[in-house]
């Protein structure tokens, strides 16, 4: 009897269920980790998407299974928060209440550039189809190419839900490596005197055309993709919030708790898909692969758009904010500053870069909604 006992205590010991891709795991999200504390890169859904890779891979351990019609806990935070789409319109919320339209108004034609950065998309999306992927699939990975970590995750959860692990960690992993990938294809494509064209400043944005914004930008986004309705919605609603100037504690309680709240059980849930089982899979490594490419395709073509709206243009644009037409907002802004100020300490470009990295959101949020109504 007691050796029977000590049998079955010995096979409920998660060590006794190793494997190494279990191993191989820990390594990853022990390395997402770092990145986070380290690096400084991302911290805020890097740190809780590394734990979450790291304790969902102890083998045994009752966080993502169902047992007697019972979820475990990072199980219910995935379905409900993922799966029911909750969390990221709720951090588009926050992201919205934290955003200034002010220089993409200022500069309208800035959008363009963020119109630009959505190239990479649809190289990934095509380049995806040619790999074997289906159209939903193809869709998911396309999204990682506009750098917006909650956008791939909201698509995802949509069209291939199986894919949610490697397709979300791959859109975080190049969204805090922007200050790495970025720089050598900003000075490819650029000449020493490009880098140092000086913008005029942006002119005074009055409170009324902020306020406008966003009621404007939702209906014709809406009319356009109505399927990108919870996470532009949330967006323009959180942003009316701002700009509102009357409902202060409705504002600062989307950019801080909610927006706080949605980040942690964002990350745990999206690191706890990422089982050895799920994730060490070659179509995952084809994903990362694509994702870069989508993000160098992305930056490329921001940057070349700049260069050639130039040939027309009696005021010159920097070609180096048409990088910051991704959607990493404001690290993308302010990754074409610091070139900017390599070239020239006294150019500042941030505010410009602004108005091309909003409008990268939006882009990506309408690329979002096209393939949500035609991947399907």
């Amino acid at each position: 009897m007691n050796e029977f006992s000590i049998d079955i205590f010995l096979s409920q010991m998660g060590i006794t269920h190793l494997s190494w891709g279990n191993v191989l795991m820990w390594a990853i999200g022990l390395t997402l980790i770092y990145l986070a504390i380290k690096k400084k890169y991302e911290p805020l859904l890097l740190l809780p998407i590394g734990f979450g890779v790291l304790v969902v891979n102890l083998p045994m351990t009752p966080l993502m299974g169902e047992h007697d019609g019972v979820r475990d806990l990072l199980n219910i935070f995935f379905h409900y928060g993922i799966e029911w789409d909750v969390l990221p319109p709720v951090i588009f919320l926050g992201l919205g209440a934290m955003t200034d339209f002010g220089p993409l108004i200022a500069n309208p034609k800035s959008i363009l550039l963020g119109a630009a950065a959505q190239f990479g998309v649809y190289v990934a999306f095509f380049g995806a189809l040619a790999l074997g992927f289906s159209v939903p699939e193809a869709g998911s990975i396309g999204i990682i190419g506009g750098a917006d970590g909650p956008t791939s995750i909201f698509v995802t959860a949509a069209l291939a839900p199986h894919l949610l692990g490697p397709i979300a960690v791959a859109a975080y992993s190049y969204m805090s490596l922007v200050p790495i990938i970025q720089p050598p294809i900003m000075r490819l494509l650029t000449t020493e005197k490009e880098r140092q064209i000086r913008m005029k400043q942006l002119r005074p944005v009055s409170n009324l055309e902020k306020l406008l914004f966003p009621l404007v930008s939702a209906m014709i986004i809406l009319l356009l993709v109505p399927q990108a309705a919870p996470l532009v919605s949330m967006f323009m609603l959180g942003n009316l919030f701002r700009e509102s100037k009357v409902v202060d504690r409705l504002s600062n309680a989307a950019q801080n708790e909610l927006l706080n709240l949605a980040t942690i059980f964002l990350g745990i849930s999206v690191g706890a898909t990422m089982s050895a089982e799920n994730f060490l899979q070659p179509r995952a490594l084809l994903i990362f692969g694509l994702g870069l490419g989508a993000f160098i395709f992305s930056t490329a073509a921001g940057v070349l758009l700049a260069k050639f709206m130039n040939l027309f243009l009696k005021a010159k644009i920097n070609p180096l904010i048409g990088s910051a037409g991704v959607s990493a907002v404001p690290m993308a802004a302010r990754v074409s500053q610091t070139v900017g100020l390599q070239a020239n300490p006294t150019n500042h470009l941030l505010m410009h870069a602004m108005g091309p990295n909003v409008g990268g959101v939006i882009g990506t949020l309408v690329a979002a909604g096209s393939f949500l109504m035609f991947a399907r």
